[in-house]
């Protein structure tokens, strides 16, 4: 399985160049996809907020993949792997959710 980790990590790069790319970004950036940035109060600390989550998220996600070194081919162990993603996915977005109502623009 280690051709599987291969591309796990592979994919736990990408999320880390789109958090650096959220970091190092001038204008307010996106999260959900085909949503449009929210007006935020001081762009740096949004950004370099949501570039954090997307490395912590990144970190998780490689963490979740280790045991596909170790991992015979159809274990039961998958399961514990995609159960692990999907409860970090949804603090990744509940993360997001507390980032833009902090920096949100009040009307």
């Amino acid at each position: 399985m280690i051709i599987g980790f291969i591309f796990w990590s592979i994919i736990a790069a990408g999320l880390t160049v789109i958090g650096i790319i959220s970091w190092r970004s001038k204008k307010p950036v996106g999260f959900f996809a085909g949503v449009k940035p929210p007006e935020v109060t001081d762009t740096v600390k949004y950004n370099h907020a949501v570039g954090t989550i997307w490395f912590v998220y990144a970190a998780v996600f490689e963490l979740c993949g280790v045991p596909l070194l170790f991992l015979k081919r159809n274990s039961a162990g998958f399961a514990f792997i995609m159960l692990g993603v999907v409860a970090a996915s949804i603090g990744l977005a509940v993360a997001y959710t507390v980032i833009q109502t902090k920096y949100e623009k009040k009307p």
